[in-house]
């Protein structure tokens, strides 16, 4: 019996009805943006609006946030996935409830609150909502990472022992190809948790679309507000959705 027996890793290639299903969130996405776009366009903006609903603002704005978002959700896969993996080790098992209860105290704490706190270590800025994001979206990954490889079949585990595979082959080749999927599941959600977290980073002076909501809310300006949240939530849609996509690419197959 080979190793590719026990988990087949050829590239998948999407079939007609997922790649039609996967067509319909970049779809939904371009009727709103179109949409929002039509409607801000009939609008008489003032001055104000002006300065605020323009190209280069928007971008420098959408950039900001997917700057934050991007970098904590590389640092809690550094962080996270290798946790998860040391906890699923045989010496390092009794310490899973212990890492589960600091990864849950960080979801737990209100963003707004923890940010405060951290400003008041660390001052205003982009360092200080990458923490606070980091803290808030670190839960999601740790867990699936714990529970994608416990719940591996420990026949292939032994089978693949069996078979004179060292522990770190049994681990990459075996148990962490097969918990991929839902390690990949728990990033998704992270990352959309950050997007969602990363709008109030504005109140550290990181930028990023919190800067529009803001804006909107405290000069009160509809459209201003509006363009915000929605593109916020676009975002937020954009990136769960080519996390699906990963997760079809690189899901082994018959899984």
């Amino acid at each position: 019996m080979s190793v590719e027996s026990l988990s087949p890793v050829k590239v998948p290639v999407l079939r007609r009805p997922a790649a039609l299903r996967h067509l319909g969130t970049p779809a939904a996405l371009a009727l709103v943006l179109g949409v929002l776009y039509l409607w801000v366009s009939a609008q008489e903006l003032d001055s104000i609006e002006k300065r605020t609903l323009n190209r280069t603002y928007i971008v420098e704005r959408v950039t900001e946030h997917l700057r934050l978002s991007f970098t904590a959700a590389l640092l809690v896969v550094v962080i996270a996935v290798p946790a998860g993996i040391l906890v699923t080790r045989p010496l390092l098992r009794r310490a899973t409830p212990l890492v589960l209860v600091i990864a849950n105290a960080g979801q737990a704490v209100p963003a707004i609150g923890l940010l405060v706190l951290l400003t008041i270590q660390l001052d205003v800025g982009f360092r200080t909502a990458v923490i606070g994001l980091v803290a808030s979206a670190v839960l999601p990954v740790l867990r699936n990472t714990i529970t994608g490889i416990e719940q591996v079949d420990r026949s292939l585990v032994e089978t693949a022992r069996g078979m004179g595979m060292r522990p770190l082959q049994v681990l990459l080749l075996v148990e962490l190809k097969l918990a991929v999927p839902v390690i990949l599941a728990g990033l998704r959600t992270a990352l959309v948790f950050a997007v969602g977290t990363a709008t109030i980073a504005t109140f550290v002076n990181a930028g990023g679309l919190g800067d529009m909501i803001v804006n909107g809310i405290k000069l009160q300006r509809m459209p201003v507000l509006v363009t915000g949240s929605v593109l916020a939530c676009a975002v937020a849609f954009l990136l769960d959705w080519l996390g699906s996509l990963a997760e079809s690419l690189l899901k082994p197959r018959g899984l």
